[in-house]
């Protein structure tokens, strides 16, 4: 199985090899009548800029991807609204999704990140939701290096969320999902979102079980993303959906959500396949429930208004 955070961390050569048309940004086109309405709940982009450099030691792949390039997807297939996702190529130097932001503020909404291990990051997340950010991402790692969601920076982080309304988004293994526990007690009014169903392989109920356990709390949602990633059959991956219906079953499609990951997922399909998998090879659901997975549940939590 690929490991995102490998990805992330060294050049793809793959994503080069994929043809990302640059195009003008220009508004999203309408969802077509025949088809549901579609809004996309994790995204990356960036560019190679000197006005907004890379963080020390990162090394981003060579092409860029860029609003401009995700504006295009989005009106070939049919996506009305993206939720943007903070790249760890930036790390905690929001300034270019930011940009982003501000230049399409009725496509797109943004999610930024802080870093955990410092003290004055709640007053940094005060400052990005001012600013139009909604929500935060912390990527608590498996090993040792990411024991500093158990640590006592947290519980104020957590807690300055809560107050401010916006949702807490974890990437994070699903041997994790036990240490989010306490500080989901903690703070009940909080929206907590599990990213990629925290890339919990298949066939290992026992560790599934750890992210089912979350569905107790009603605020939290799960993205039901990267399947790709997690099966062991070909598209539409049948075995990664049962998986996707298991915990469909425990929270509920109004706490589940669609993403296509871009441009992460390129790796192993286009945008296009990715959409098409989403709205057309889910047939366990009810036209109610697909329906709260395409659009609805993110709606919720990142409001369109659409």
């Amino acid at each position: 199985m690929l490991d995102r955070r490998r990805f992330l961390a060294r050049p793809a050569a793959a994503l080069a090899a994929v043809p990302l048309r640059r195009s003008a940004a220009s508004p999203a086109l309408p969802t077509a009548s025949n088809r549901p309405l579609m809004i996309d709940s994790h995204v990356h982009v960036y560019e190679h800029d000197p006005r907004f450099p890379f963080a020390a030691g990162e090394n981003p792949p060579a092409q860029d991807a860029t609003p401009a390039m995700l504006i295009e997807l989005m009106r070939a297939n049919g996506v009305a609204r993206t939720v943007l996702i903070q790249v760890i190529y930036y790390r905690w130097d929001n300034s270019y999704l930011l940009s982003v932001l501000k230049r399409n503020p009725t496509l797109f909404q943004a999610v930024c990140r802080v870093n955990p291990e410092d003290p004055a990051a709640p007053d940094e997340l005060s400052r990005l939701t001012g600013q139009g950010f909604r929500g935060v991402r912390l990527s608590p790692a498996g090993t040792a290096a990411g024991d500093w969601i158990r640590g006592p920076l947290m519980p104020p982080l957590w807690r300055r969320c809560s107050q401010l309304k916006v949702p807490m988004t974890i990437l994070a293994p699903v041997t994790r999902m036990p240490d989010l526990v306490p500080l989901i007690e903690a703070n009940p009014e909080l929206v907590v979102v599990i990213d990629h169903m925290a890339d919990c392989p298949v066939g290992r109920p026992d560790q599934l079980k750890l992210l089912l356990d979350l569905a107790r709390y009603p605020t939290v949602f799960v993205k039901i993303s990267d399947i790709w990633m997690i099966s062991k059959q070909p598209y539409p991956y049948p075995d990664a959906q049962q998986q996707v219906r298991r915990i469909m079953d425990r929270f509920g499609a109004g706490r589940l959500m669609w993403d296509t990951n871009w441009p992460v997922s390129l790796r192993q399909l286009p945008y296009a396949k990715i959409v098409e998998l989403y709205r057309d090879h889910l047939d366990f659901v009810t036209p109610e429930e697909h329906r709260q997975i395409l659009s609805g549940t993110v709606q919720k939590i990142w409001p369109f208004g659409l």
